[in-house]
């Protein structure tokens, strides 16, 4: 696979969602994007705010086009601060540099995709988003 289709993103939005209501999360709002960073399907659990999906929106576009988990973009905010705040002005507010951005890769490693999620804390956030990917077979990078 090189790119995600409109079934797996589904599939890792509806697993996503699992993994929320078994841990008890609050609502989520997830994101995915294909290999062109282009919106392949997203979906908001009822009881999300409104903003939700642009932060989870920008979790998801700040992985994919740093080609970094936006836990790495979190830690590299930490670091520079100035460099981050470059690269979202670049992205016209876009990128959303806390964890819950995460990279899909295929069996070849090569990135298809990303997925962003929102509504628990960002380390839930995270959790969620490793499941869905993982239940599909394919590989969550967060770094």
């Amino acid at each position: 696979m090189n790119n995600i289709d409109k079934t797996t993103a589904q599939k890792i939005i509806e697993k996503s969602f699992e993994k929320g209501r078994e841990l008890k999360l609050n609502p989520l709002m997830v994101v995915v994007l294909d290999n062109r960073g282009a919106v392949k399907a997203c979906a908001a659990e009822d009881g999300t705010s409104p903003l939700r999906f642009s932060i989870a929106y920008g979790k998801a576009n700040g992985a994919f086009q740093m080609g970094m988990g936006s836990r790495a973009l979190f830690n590299r905010a930490e670091q520079q601060a100035y460099f981050i705040n470059a690269v979202n002005a670049l992205t016209d507010g876009n990128l959303v540099p806390v964890p819950g951005g995460v990279l899909i890769r295929n069996s070849n490693k090569d990135i298809i995709g990303s997925i962003g999620i929102s509504g628990d804390t960002s380390d839930n956030d995270e959790s969620a988003a490793i499941y869905g990917i993982e239940s599909v077979n394919l590989i969550p990078d967060i770094g």
